[in-house]
């Protein structure tokens, strides 16, 4: 087993069972137990795990939001592959929305330079990474920012959803679930989103697949709201038809 596919096994146990015991997965695995303590340096360096006495927690567990950094150093091939998947959902013209998140980032990079489209964005990063295309017309949400996320958020970035109207609505979450729908840590970001949702005549929701089956404090969305949820490969098959199931058309790129 290679270390990057040891490191995945930690990763989806961990996020499985809740916690994980050095011993008990250098015995599963048969390697040392140095080695499994590099690999959750390793992911623990990568945001996905935190390391605690005897092994290792998922970081869905600790009650708090990684930071925007963290996030974005993580799964950066599939946020990529759904990022480019996601421009077969993107109009010929007209207006979009573009959440804040590091998949939603990604995604506003690999927008076509010869299209014209008017984006609101309440993104710090995608506002500044978009700004300076001639064919764009770049609208930033005004509202508090978070530095967390670098998401414009309360009710400024309100008021203005409530009279707007776009096209698509490209949405990043934390967690999307059958049970729960769409959920994010933060009750802020969560009526930004719900904001967003009811301002757009479609609704794409870009989740890579670590999101899927996660809850979060609040919930902002149903799947009966998603037109087309693009995820990557990671999937498990069962998931996508559960998802499917609850409205939405699941693209796996």
């Amino acid at each position: 087993m290679y270390p990057e596919e040891r490191q995945q096994w930690i990763v989806d146990r961990a996020r499985s069972t809740g916690r994980l015991e050095v011993s008990a997965v250098a015995e599963e695995l048969d390697v040392t137990t140095e080695t499994v303590r590099r690999d959750l340096k390793v992911l623990e360096r990568h945001g996905l795990l935190r390391r605690v006495h005897g092994g290792a927690i998922p970081v869905e567990r600790l009650g708090f939001e990684p930071g925007l950094a963290t996030r974005d150093a993580v799964l950066t091939t599939e946020k990529e592959r759904i990022a480019v998947a996601a421009l077969a959902e993107l109009p010929a013209e007209g207006s979009i929305l573009l959440d804040a998140g590091t998949t939603t980032a990604r995604f506003a990079d690999v927008l076509p330079r010869d299209r014209e489209l008017v984006v609101l964005t309440n993104g710090l990063p995608i506002a500044m990474s978009l700004a300076s295309r001639p064919n764009l017309t770049v609208l930033l949400l005004g509202g508090r920012v978070r530095g967390r996320t670098l998401a414009a958020v309360d009710a400024w970035a309100q008021r203005v959803l409530a009279d707007t109207y776009v096209d698509v609505a490209f949405l990043g979450t934390n967690g999307v679930s059958c049970e729960r729908g769409l959920t994010t840590p933060d009750t802020t970001e969560a009526a930004v989103k719900r904001a967003m949702v009811g301002a757009a005549r479609r609704v794409v929701l870009l989740a890579d697949h670590t999101k899927v089956g996660s809850n979060h404090l609040a919930r902002f969305a149903g799947l009966e709201d998603v037109d087309v949820l693009v995820t990557d490969s990671g999937i498990e098959a069962d998931d996508v038809e559960r998802l499917a199931s609850g409205g939405p058309r699941v693209v796996v790129a």
